[in-house]
């Protein structure tokens, strides 16, 4: 989404859409590994295949929705990397990522409300060592690439990119593709199917930030601005 298209909207209307779009993402992801998990009978491969569909459609959904107000980022590594490209005021990136996290810890709540659960209640649910920590590069730098590709070349397939991908990368990943420091924060407050250790969020966070800036500074030198 171009910085022009979306700058139509006042930042307190962006920053709306982002925190909604981030709040029905996450409850899309705690609500249905919670669901899966209580219908899958203690088969993991099903209950994450249940996550998994339903992440996926629902960002196809979300992006399709809130894109052309927002840019449907959801995610802060988008918006630094969108800020790197000129694509939108470094002034306004504090204003997303505060709108994700918030928005990221409400849809927690959201999914813990309707499946009558606590609130927040800090995971158990143990994500560590390096090889997690790089399936969180390797996710968020594949996540960036069809992203920088498809705005690129095809803006219109991004929803259906950015899910597709996102459906893929919960399986070739062994940390199932977080692929997003807000969503990080925010299932570390969830002790659920979907959940991870507080103590193991900052691996994935610092491996989350540098595989989104790995992405962005291949496809600066890819497709330079001149071409």
């Amino acid at each position: 989404m171009a910085a022009t298209e979306t700058q139509q909207f006042t930042i307190a209307r962006r920053a709306t859409a982002e925190a909604i779009g981030t709040a029905l993402l996450l409850a899309a992801v705690v609500g249905s590994g919670i669901m899966g998990e209580r219908l899958a009978g203690g088969n993991v491969a099903v209950a994450l295949l249940a996550n998994t569909i339903a992440t996926g459609a629902a960002l196809v959904a979300l992006i399709a929705a809130f894109g052309p107000i927002s840019g449907a980022h959801f995610n802060p590594a988008v918006t630094l990397a969108a800020a790197s490209e000129g694509g939108m005021a470094w002034l306004e990136v504090p204003v997303y990522i505060a709108a994700q996290v918030l928005g990221a810890f409400l849809g927690v709540a959201a999914a813990h409300v309707m499946f009558e659960t606590p609130t927040f209640f800090a995971s158990q649910h143990a994500r560590s060592g390096m090889p997690q920590a790089f399936s969180e590069f390797v996710a968020t730098f594949g996540l960036l690439a069809v992203i920088w590709g498809c705005v690129r070349f095809r803006p219109s397939m991004v929803p259906f990119a950015v899910g597709a991908y996102i459906t893929a990368a919960y399986w070739f990943t062994a940390s199932t593709s977080f692929a997003n420091p807000a969503v990080t924060l925010a299932r570390s407050a969830t002790d659920t199917f979907a959940g991870i250790r507080p103590a193991d969020a900052p691996a994935f966070i610092v491996a989350q930030l540098m595989g989104a800036a790995a992405a962005t500074a291949l496809f600066r030198w890819l497709t330079p601005r001149s071409a």
